[in-house]
């Protein structure tokens, strides 16, 4: 007699809700991008926006990615997902797409950095550049990381 196995559970993990967020790869980066996005807009506005070509493109990313996140952040939180596949495909498109938008920004950023060290205002602002710069990588790896990790859950 054949024996009959009961069918398999679902082998995907459920995407967590609530403060279990905080405790998950790879919703845990999720506060750590918007903190240093947060930073990156705060040091570029700091430099009055030397370079609004450069600088400008910078600003937008950082505050509209971490709108963007927070608003993902509050999905997770409030359990809006219930556990669908499609919001890690979303997730993933998004903290993707926003990699290569943050890179893009971060190059900008030390292009900025590099022109304003012997400008107007030169250390201050020059400083606050270097800074921007850093926290603007800081973001894109933690991205990478974001949309990198979903895949090995």
């Amino acid at each position: 007699m054949a024996s009959v196995c009961p069918p398999a559970a679902s082998t995907q993990p459920a995407s967590p809700s609530g403060p279990a967020v905080f405790k998950t790869v790879p919703y845990a980066f999720i506060l750590p991008e918007i903190l240093c996005g947060t930073w990156v807009w705060i040091l570029v506005a700091a430099t009055s926006v030397s370079f609004p070509l450069l600088q400008g493109w910078v600003m937008y990313v950082s505050l509209s990615s971490c709108l963007v996140s927070l608003l993902l952040l509050l999905s997770y939180l409030f359990g809006f997902h219930k556990n669908s596949e499609n919001w890690k495909v979303l997730d993933s498109l998004y903290h993707g797409t926003t990699a290569i938008l943050y890179m893009s920004a971060a190059v900008l950023q030390a292009n900025a950095t590099i022109r304003s060290e012997f400008g107007p205002n030169s250390p201050l602002y020059y400083q606050l550049n270097c800074a921007a710069s850093f926290f603007a990588f800081i973001t894109t790896f933690l991205y990478i990381l974001h949309a990198f990790s979903i895949y090995y859950q």
